[in-house]
C-alpha cells in the first residue's frame, strides 16, 4: 500500500495552542524515538521565539501514521509576521485553522483564513482549549462559519470538517461526548478528507521554492515542494527566475524531512517537501523546472510593508566599546542577508549617509530583527518608527489596522478614551464574564507607541492584537508623547545622591553606578519639554553632620526599557541606541548647542 502525502499548514492566534498541537502530532506522529527526551513547544527552536513565547518564522517537520505522511509547516501567529504565513499556504494541501474555544476567531486567524479561502483551500478547523470553564464551542462554530461566509467561501469550503481538541493533552474528538485518548480523530479526518493538490509523478518537474536554509558547507539551500514530476539529486535542472530569466544548474544535493530531521535522498516524488543544494543564488518564489520543457509557476507575491525604521551607524561617545561590528559595511552586508531569507523586509540605502530605511510590517517584525542583530555582536542606532504612506489620484493614503482589545470592565472607559484620541473607530463592542471585548478600526500610526500605555491602563492584564486591513485616507494629526526628557549635560557615572534629587522630576530609566554622556535620555519628565540636568552630582564632603540630611538614600526602582518600549518611546529627535549589552536613548543631536542652532 503506497504512502498517501499530505502538506499541511497550521495557523492560529498568537496563543491558541497552535505550537502546543504541533508538539502533540510530532509526539504521536512517530518523530521521536522511545528514548529521545522531548520538551515543549519544540518547534519553536529559536532563542528569541522561546523568550518571547510565540513563533516568528515557519518551520518544516513531517509525521508517519498508518500510510498517512503529513508534511507540517508550523507558521507564525502574530500579523507582523504574515509574510511567512503567505508563501507557505502556496504550497499546502490543507491547513488546520485552530481556534480558541472560549476566545473564536482573533484578527490574525481573519488574515490567514482569507488567504487560505483565495487560494481555493479546504481548511479544517480545530477548536482547541475545549477543557476551558469559558469555553463555547457552538458559539466558536457559528462564529467561524459566519467568518468564512463574510469571506466569501464556496458552498464546499462552507462545509469544513471539524475537529475538537485539548492540545495540550494531545486529545481530539469529533464530538464532545466522544471519549477519545489520543488525535487519532484528527488524523483520520486528515487521510479521508483531503487529497493533495498536485500532478502526477510522470509529467515534467515542477517544484516551487517558498524558503530557504543556509548551511555552512553547501551554502543556500533552497526549500521547496514537488508539485508535479519527480526530482532526483545530481542531475541537471532549470531555475526559473523572479525576473522570467532561466538558469541550468545541477543539484548537488537533496533531503526530505523525516521528523524535526533532515534526510538525504537520491529522488523525490510528487507532493513531497524538499530541500535543495546547488543554487548559490536560489530565492523565494522560484521555480526548479524542466530541462527541455520549463515551465515557472506563479511567483509568490508578498504584502507591503507598513511601517518604516531608520538603521544608523552607531555614533554615541560609547560606539565601539561593547559591539563586534559597528561600521557601516558590516550593518549593510547583515542587512543584505536578511534580506535573502525574510521576504516581508526592505531596505533602502539613505543617499549621503551611514543609514538605512528599512521597513517591514510592523514593529515587532523590525524589533526582532534588531534583537537578532545585538546578539549577534552588532551595534546601531535606530530611529522612532514611521508608517509608509502611499498617493492615489492626488490623495494620500495611510495604513488602517482592525484593533481588537480584551479588557477588564473597568478598564474599559480608558481605553475607549485613549485609542479615540489616536484616531480609533470603534466597530463592535461585547462583555464576556467580566471582561470587555473591543473591535477598533485605527490608523497604525495610532498603535504606534501605544502599548506600554495599553499596559499601564489595563494593569496588565489586557490584550491587544491587530492586523492591516487596507490603505485610506489621512485621519489628521495625532497626539504626540506629552512628556519631555530629562537629559544627562555631562559623561561621567551616574551618583545616587543626584538621582534622589532628580527622581522628584520625573522617571528615571536610570539607577546609581551607570556610565551616561552628554545627550543621553536618563528619564522622563514629568512636565512637558525636555529639561538638561547633572546626574553626576555627588554630596559634598565635609565633616558637619545635620540631623534628618544624613538620612540613608531612598530611590525609586528605575523603570527598565526593553527594546520594544525603547522603539515606540522614542520621538523624532531621538534614537535608540542598541549594542549586545545595553539599550539606551539618545537625542540625534547630543551637545545643547546644536540642538537650539537646529531649532
Amino acid at each position: 500500500m503506497s504512502t498517501k502525502v499530505i502538506t499541511l499548514g497550521v495557523i492560529a492566534h498568537v496563543d491558541h495552542g497552535k505550537t502546543t498541537l504541533v508538539d502533540a502530532l510530532l509526539k504521536q506522529g512517530g518523530a521521536f524515538a522511545a528514548h529521545e527526551h522531548v520538551g515543549e513547544l519544540i518547534m519553536d527552536s529559536n532563542a528569541q521565539e522561546k523568550e518571547r513565547g510565540i513563533t516568528i518564522t515557519s518551520k518544516n517537520c513531517s509525521i508517519l501514521h498508518n500510510n498517512l505522511k503529513v508534511n507540517i509547516v508550523d507558521t507564525p501567529g502574530h500579523a507582523d509576521f504574515s509574510s511567512e504565513v503567505e508563501r507557505v499556504l502556496k504550497i499546502c494541501d490543507t491547513v488546520l485553522i485552530l481556534v480558541d474555544a472560549q476566545e473564536g476567531p482573533m484578527p490574525q486567524t481573519r488574515f490567514v483564513t482569507q488567504k487560505a479561502l483565495e487560494l481555493g483551500l479546504k481548511p479544517i478547523v480545530v477548536i482547541n482549549k475545549i477543557d476551558k470553564p469559558g469555553a463555547n464551542i457552538e458559539k466558536t462554530h457559528d462564529q467561524v462559519f459566519d467568518l468564512f461566509a463574510e469571506l466569501g467561501a464556496t458552498d464546499e469550503q462552507l462545509d469544513f470538517p471539524m475537529v475538537l481538541t485539548i492540545a495540550r493533552e494531545g486529545i481530539a474528538k469529533l464530538r464532545l461526548e466522544d471519549t477519545s485518548e489520543d488525535l487519532t480523530p484528527l488524523f483520520d479526518v486528515i487521510r479521508d478528507k483531503i487529497n493533495p493538490q498536485v500532478g502526477s509523478a510522470a509529467d515534467t518537474l515542477q517544484a516551487l521554492v517558498y524558503s530557504l536554509e543556509y548551511d555552512n558547507h553547501l551554502g543556500r539551500i533552497g526549500i521547496g515542494r514537488v508539485i508535479r514530476g519527480t526530482i532526483k539529486s545530481g542531475t541537471e535542472v532549470t531555475l526559473a527566475r523572479r525576473d522570467g530569466s532561466m538558469k541550468r544548474g545541477r543539484i548537488a544535493k537533496m533531503f526530505v524531512f523525516q521528523g524535526l530531521r533532515k534526510i538525504e535522498v537520491q529522488e523525490a516524488l510528487a507532493g513531497e517537501i524538499i530541500g535543495v543544494a546547488g543554487f548559490d543564488d536560489i530565492t523565494i518564489g522560484e521555480t526548479l523546472t524542466d530541462n527541455e520543457k520549463p515551465e515557472a509557476l506563479p511567483v509568490i507575491e508578498i504584502g507591503e510593508p507598513t511601517v518604516s525604521m531608520t538603521f544608523n551607524v552607531n555614533t554615541s561617545p560609547f560606539a565601539g566599546k561593547e559591539g563586534k561590528f559597528v561600521t557601516t559595511r558590516q550593518i549593510r552586508d547583515r542587512l543584505m542577508r536578511e534580506l535573502e531569507t525574510n521576504v516581508g523586509l526592505r531596505v533602502d540605502e539613505i543617499e549621503n549617509s551611514d543609514s538605512y530605511k528599512v521597513s517591514g510590517r510592523g514593529e515587532l517584525h523590525l524589533a526582532v530583527l534588531i534583537e537578532s542583530m545585538r546578539r549577534e555582536g552588532f551595534e546601531l542606532a535606530v530611529g522612532r518608527p514611521e508608517v509608509i504612506t502611499h498617493e492615489e489620484k492626488g490623495q494620500k493614503l495611510e495604513p488602517i489596522e482592525e484593533a481588537i482589545v480584551t479588557v477588564p470592565d473597568e478598564s474599559a472607559g480608558i481605553v475607549i478614551e485613549k485609542m479615540g484620541k489616536r484616531k480609533g473607530e470603534m466597530r463592535d463592542m461585547q462583555s464576556i464574564e467580566g471582561y470587555t471585548r473591543i473591535k477598533f478600526e485605527i490608523p497604525t500610526r495610532g498603535l504606534i507607541g501605544y502599548q506600554s500605555e495599553f499596559i499601564r491602563d489595563t494593569r496588565g492584564e489586557g490584550t491587544l492584537a491587530h492586523i492591516f486591513l487596507r490603505f485610506d485616507s489621512w485621519k489628521g494629526d495625532i497626539p504626540a508623547r506629552s512628556n519631555g526628557v530629562l537629559i544627562s549635560q555631562e559623561q561621567g557615572t551616574s551618583m545616587g545622591f543626584a538621582l534622589a534629587n532628580l527622581q522628584e522630576r520625573g522617571t528615571l530609566f536610570i539607577g546609581p553606578q551607570v556610565e551616561v554622556y552628554e545627550g543621553m535620555i536618563i528619564g522622563e519628565n514629568s512636565r512637558e519639554g525636555d529639561m538638561i540636568v547633572n546626574p553626576l552630582k555627588g554630596k559634598k564632603l565635609s565633616n558637619m553632620r545635620a540631623s534628618g540630611s544624613d538620612d540613608a538614600l531612598k530611590l525609586i526602582p528605575p523603570r527598565k526599557m526593553s527594546l520594544e518600549l525603547a522603539i515606540e518611546y522614542v520621538a523624532d529627535d531621538e534614537l535608540v541606541e542598541v549594542t549586545p549589552s545595553k539599550i539606551r536613548l539618545r537625542k540625534k543631536l547630543l551637545t545643547e548647542v546644536e540642538r537650539k542652532r537646529s531649532k
